[in-house]
């Protein structure tokens, strides 16, 4: 059987980019169960209410959402299941010390696979407020707006 390459997203969480200010991702591998692995290679996955966070020195993935595999038996997963993170050691130091400041959490971005694995972008975030929701809104409706002009201005003149 040959392998997959390349990397198919799973599942995106848009709402994340909006609440928070991304400072640092992560690419960290997610230990899952069989029907699990199933189920998201149909393409059920759900990364809106989903967070990470220390327990015992490992980090653990909570409140996604991954629904049970349809042809799944006896040996089907619970859907909202602690789901361990797999990052080398240096990059769970780097993120503890992060996570420890105040105002600092870890939030899921991207589900997808990689070569056949599935991975979790992960991300050292801090939330936003309405403000700066707002801020970061008009820019983006002006960067819109310049782009539009620069565009009407170089086909009509």
């Amino acid at each position: 059987m040959p392998k997959e390459s390349g990397r198919q997203v799973v599942a995106t969480n848009r709402k994340a980019r909006n609440d928070y200010e991304v400072l640092d991702t992560y690419e960290a591998g997610i230990a899952l169960m069989g029907t699990e692995v199933k189920s998201l290679r149909a393409g059920r996955a759900s990364l809106v209410d989903g967070f990470a966070i220390f327990y015992n020195d490992e980090l653990w993935l909570e409140g996604i959402h991954i629904p049970e595999y349809t042809q799944g038996s006896w040996t089907n997963h619970a859907a909202r299941r602690r789901r361990k993170l797999l990052l080398h050691r240096d990059e769970l130091i780097r993120i503890s010390q992060r996570i420890r400041e105040s105002g600092f959490t870890l939030v899921p971005l991207q589900l997808y696979f990689l070569n056949g694995r599935a991975k979790v972008e992960i991300a050292v975030a801090r939330g936003k407020r309405d403000y700066d929701k707002r801020q970061t809104l008009r820019e983006k409706q002006d960067n819109r707006e310049a782009l539009r002009d620069m565009r009407d201005k170089n086909r009509g003149s």
